[in-house]
């Protein structure tokens, strides 16, 4: 039976997946979709083998979990489909509503990270369905919006205050930020040295026909190609050294804020 493989239905995973998807990469695993929270819930259920699972999910399921190596969807600065919107300053906030989205996990503890150590506050925070409901209706003074929800250019454009968060984590530590890694709860050693091959292959795919993929997958994903392309363009999808030191940061403060018990050792799949 094939490993079953998570894909996250927002667009920031498909350059990796591309090979798979688009047929060019044959003999892959079954893929299973959803937004990054209910993938997190299958693989910690066992009902999927392996996803690009929010970043926080490996903390928080280090004993059982382990990371297929070389794959992220991070930045180096501006990620732009993790979003921030407010009324007022951030520092502003100690004492307001702050909502966050219940499709994410990395984001909601990044922006609490962001907002105990970067601006000084701790606010009352709230869950919402980006997809169904209006925050501020609600009442809320701010709110968090993840993945092609927070690429839409018609999202409250009167709010002044719109931080970019993987802006702000790369002005507040000068180093990357992993977003999801792919993580691994079953499948034997070689079928996931396996997997790791055919995502290699799927990922060279990707990015080699990046401009030709927003082409065909645009009306797909509800944007034009070339903001679909400049999108892919500028996200980083190697976990390399400078991501791996952002990634291990960024769970020194989780741990510190008491969002994990502590930061966990990383334990990986082997390469193909």
């Amino acid at each position: 039976m094939p490993l079953k493989l998570g894909n996250i239905t927002y667009s920031n995973c498909f350059p990796v997946h591309a090979g798979l998807i688009d047929g060019a990469v044959a003999g892959g695993p079954v893929l299973v979709e959803g937004v990054p929270s209910f993938l997190n819930g299958l693989l910690a259920r066992g009902e999927i083998d392996v996803s690009p699972s929010s970043s926080i999910e490996y903390a928080r399921h280090a004993a059982g979990y382990r990371i297929v190596p070389d794959f992220v969807i991070g930045s180096r600065g501006p990620v732009r489909s993790i979003l921030f919107l407010a009324g007022r300053d951030p520092r502003e906030l100690a004492d307001a509503t702050v909502a966050m989205p219940t499709a994410s996990a990395t984001s909601v503890v990044l922006l609490k990270v962001l907002l105990r150590k970067r601006w000084g506050v701790s606010p009352r925070t709230v869950w919402f369905d980006q997809a169904k409901e209006d925050p501020f209706a609600a009442g809320a003074d701010a709110a968090l919006f993840i993945g092609d929800v927070a690429l839409r250019a018609d999202l409250y454009p009167a709010l002044p205050v719109r931080l970019d968060l993987g802006q702000e984590w790369w002005d507040h530590t000068g180093l990357p930020f992993a977003f999801a890694v792919w993580q691994a709860s079953g499948g034997s050693d070689a079928e996931l040295r396996r997997l790791h091959g055919l995502l290699l292959r799927s990922r060279a795919h990707g990015l080699e026909h990046r401009a030709a993929l927003a082409e065909k997958y645009a009306e797909h994903f509800g944007f034009s190609a070339p903001f679909l392309d400049a999108y892919w363009r500028d996200l980083s999808y190697v976990l390399d050294e400078p991501m791996l030191e952002g990634l291990n940061t960024f769970y020194r403060y989780a741990a510190e804020i008491g969002e994990i018990a502590e930061a966990p050792v990383l334990r990986w799949t082997e390469r193909s």
